[in-house]
């Protein structure tokens, strides 16, 4: 298991490098350990080296490993393409935030459903700022009318923005997505509205994370550059289909 606390460690140092030459205090930047495929006592061990934040992009997997994570002091995000009928099977395990909100239709039905149970729920508002097909999110000339209806539904707080960038190794292609990311969070901040907070910007990954904190970043997803390779290729764990 040494080979996670080195990637680890890594990983923390590429962050406070970015953070410091981009001007900003690396406690603004948390990381998030994105644990798709990841057996949790591989997960035991980024935890128990001082990280608290991961995330699944599956229900399945949540299920499977909430038992033996209970152990271990965490925050639970999901970010996988949100479908109506896995709403019920999210609430039930402990998830503080769901980063894919990207339909009002499907915000409606979890609006119900945290009534119905007398829960509240943090989200962020998932765009699609790289225009692929392939990717989910909002379009980005929509995002900030799915944000104000949205904010409509006291069980459910806004407390920012996620994207997936392009897929490209040509950092200079990837940074406009992070750039459009923050250039709406700032339209959102300056319509003041109500039951909204844009603190968080969760973009960029192993691969981006330098150009995504540069751009104003909170939140990076890392886990194949600290678990290890993943016996599937990306576009797997964002298929609908497969959700």
């Amino acid at each position: 298991m040494s080979d996670i606390i080195n990637n680890l460690n890594i990983i923390l140092r590429r962050m406070e490098v970015a953070c410091r030459d981009s001007g900003r205090d690396p406690k603004e930047v948390k990381l998030l350990l994105a644990t798709k495929t990841v057996p949790a006592d591989r997960i035991k061990v980024a935890l128990e080296a001082g990280q608290t934040l991961i995330a699944e992009n599956k229900v399945q997997e949540i299920k499977e490993k909430y038992e033996p994570l209970q152990s271990v002091p965490h925050t639970s995000h999901f970010i996988g393409h949100l479908q109506s009928n896995k709403i019920k099977d999210i609430l039930k395990y402990d998830i503080s935030c769901i980063q894919s909100l990207d339909r009002l239709d499907v915000a409606e039905k979890l609006q119900q459903r945290l009534v119905y149970e007398g829960k509240k729920i943090e989200v962020l508002i998932q765009v699609n700022t790289s225009g692929e097909e392939s990717k989910f999110g909002t379009h980005p000339d929509q995002a900030i009318d799915l944000v104000r209806a949205v904010s409509e539904f006291s069980n459910i707080e806004i407390k920012g923005l996620m994207t997936i960038g392009l897929f490209s190794a040509e950092i200079e292609k990837v940074r406009p997505c992070f750039r459009l990311l923050k250039e709406i969070q700032q339209e959102v901040i300056a319509q003041n509205i109500p039951n909204v907070t844009m603190r968080e910007l969760s973009m960029g990954m192993s691969g981006d994370l330098e150009t995504a904190i540069q751009e104003g970043a909170t939140i990076v997803r890392v886990g194949t550059a600290i678990f290890g390779q993943r016996i599937y290729a990306d576009s797997y764990y964002w298929d609908e289909t497969k959700a």
